[in-house]
């Protein structure tokens, strides 16, 4: 089962920063992310979404390789590619893994201009291992999946760090 942590910060850099952070974390196994995107909300309002889940990518690619293999059967193997690429990337664009990205797009309306917002999805985590690597970057809870005693510890944690910072 997987928690869902939506963190805001005062820009784009700080929330990229956070979530390169914490998959660089990853790596070390003391965290486990289903999915991790950050959501901005731009000057002019418009609302952008930076996922590390490019499906659309990943199904272009994976409808080149059938579309070339079924082009071949009928000896067209470059227009196979070219139908089957397309194909796929429309797909890939429909599909949606992770956090809901019309959920993200709601939440993401609600933060400030130039602002953004760190989603993610906690599959298992080491938390007096995460949180002091994490706290030092401040945000500010905006919704959680969490018991109400973690939630409260995330955010007693998340809030003293950023006074700490703000005094110094």
């Amino acid at each position: 089962m997987s928690d869902l942590i939506a963190i805001a910060y005062p820009d784009v850099d700080r929330a990229i920063e956070v979530r390169d952070r914490l998959i660089d974390m990853q790596r070390q196994n003391i965290i486990q992310l289903a999915d991790a995107a950050v959501v901005e909300k731009r000057l002019d309002g418009k609302i952008k979404l930076h996922q590390i889940h490019n499906t659309t990518g990943r199904g272009a690619a994976w409808g080149t390789v059938w579309g070339g293999l079924i082009g071949m059967i009928f000896f067209a193997p470059l227009v196979g590619m070219a139908v089957g690429a397309a194909a796929g990337a429309a797909g890939g664009s429909m599909t949606d893994v992770g956090v809901d990205d019309s959920f993200m797009r709601d939440l993401g309306e609600k933060l400030q201009p130039g602002g953004a917002a760190l989603f993610l999805l906690v599959t298992r985590v080491t938390p007096d291992k995460v949180l002091p690597q994490i706290t030092p970057y401040g945000g500010e809870i905006l919704q959680t999946s969490l018991s109400q005693e973690a939630e409260n510890h995330l955010r007693e944690a998340i809030e003293a760090d950023a006074r700490v910072h703000a005094t110094t």
